[in-house]
């Protein structure tokens, strides 16, 4: 067995990249605090070609060093904005015909694989800050919610995980791998 190298990849430049068509999926970050968490979602999102993603309140903006120690570039590929109130971006994708989903641990909520996909429609995850999760605020705001089971003594996943859980369990079921 042998790596393959970098042109073997095939990859797509930056510029091409933002024109291709994308995964019909947001990112929403909710007061994440860890610029790690920031950047490592932004290389989740050019990896899975996601559509945007939205920083919300305290969560950290590029350019910034910390956040590209994890991003690696690719926030000069992802699209993103940052909307200081979450609530007033879950509006917005609302009236874009998103699917609204927190990830979270919450009465109703729905277990990761049980979550029902459909390729006709476009999805937003939330994503919460690393102690309090999704906020009270944006809770009342979404459509459904979804937990990742979990067997060990912690209660949650790191957010950066999660959204490589999350994301993963979505795309390959709209593109049918």
């Amino acid at each position: 067995m042998q790596k393959l190298s970098m042109e073997d990849l095939n990859r797509p430049d930056v510029e091409s990249f933002k024109t291709q068509t994308k995964t019909p999926i947001v990112l929403v970050l909710d007061n994440v605090r860890s610029m790690h968490n920031v950047g490592s979602t932004f290389r989740t999102a050019d990896g899975f070609a996601i559509e945007k993603i939205i920083l919300c309140g305290i969560t950290a903006t590029p350019p910034h060093r910390e956040i590209e120690k994890t991003a690696l570039g690719a926030t000069q590929s992802v699209v993103w904005e940052h909307i200081k109130e979450t609530q007033d971006a879950l509006q917005a994708l609302k009236a874009e015909g998103y699917e609204i989903f927190a990830i979270e641990q919450a009465t109703g909520s729905i277990a990761l694989q049980h979550a029902q996909v459909e390729k006709d429609r476009k999805y937003a995850f939330v994503f919460g800050n690393e102690v309090h999760g999704v906020s009270d605020e944006a809770m009342q705001q979404v459509d459904k919610c979804i937990e990742i089971p979990q067997f060990g003594t912690k209660h949650s996943f790191n957010v950066s995980v999660t959204v490589g859980i999350v994301v993963w369990h979505f795309v390959q079921k709209l593109k049918l791998f």
